[in-house]
């Protein structure tokens, strides 16, 4: 038998064209998996609660310089991260002349949100969420709780944020 008949023969073995030489997975093994995948999901998700419970979200604090006032114009958006922060936070430049800052991060899942110049609404495209630009409130969608906001202020013509003063909303 020569070395090509050999290594033929060995493949057909390995890979068989027959759908019933094929090795087929069990009942008992495909459970055994799925409970394996389903642990491991598991565990996963109780280090990433017990990580959030650990080390808490770092909060704003002081006054931190986002850009010029000239830099944004209006309907428009600056996107910026705190310095010693991972969070992405988004300056919007409202159509009436107001800044509001808010965290670019929808609280349904966490993906990424954007402003829609002249609708006064900030858009998550994943779920269809929405959100009023003014105040940060939920509009439509799956987020369950507004936009977390910072408060925006100037010192001449440079936009300054600092953590948003909580306030509790009756009703």
């Amino acid at each position: 038998m020569s070395k090509e008949d050999n290594l033929n023969k060995n493949w057909k073995k390995d890979f068989p064209i027959e759908k019933q030489l094929a090795t087929s997975v069990s009942r008992r093994d495909f459970a055994k998996f799925l409970t394996l995948v389903s642990g491991g999901l598991m565990v996963g998700s109780g280090l990433v609660a017990a990580k959030a419970y650990i080390y808490p979200k770092e909060e704003v604090e002081g006054d931190h310089f986002v850009c010029k006032k000239d830099e944004v114009p209006v309907g428009g958006t600056r996107a910026f991260v705190i310095e010693g922060s991972t969070i992405p936070y988004i300056l919007i430049h409202l159509e009436n002349g107001d800044f509001k800052a808010y965290e670019q991060k929808c609280t349904h899942l966490s993906c990424s949100v954007f402003y829609k110049p002249g609708t006064g609404i900030i858009h998550c495209p994943c779920h269809e969420g929405s959100f009023d630009a003014k105040t940060g409130d939920v509009l439509a969608g799956p987020p369950p709780r507004a936009l977390p906001g910072l408060d925006v202020f100037f010192k001449g013509n440079d936009v300054y944020v600092k953590a948003a003063a909580h306030v509790e909303k009756l009703g």
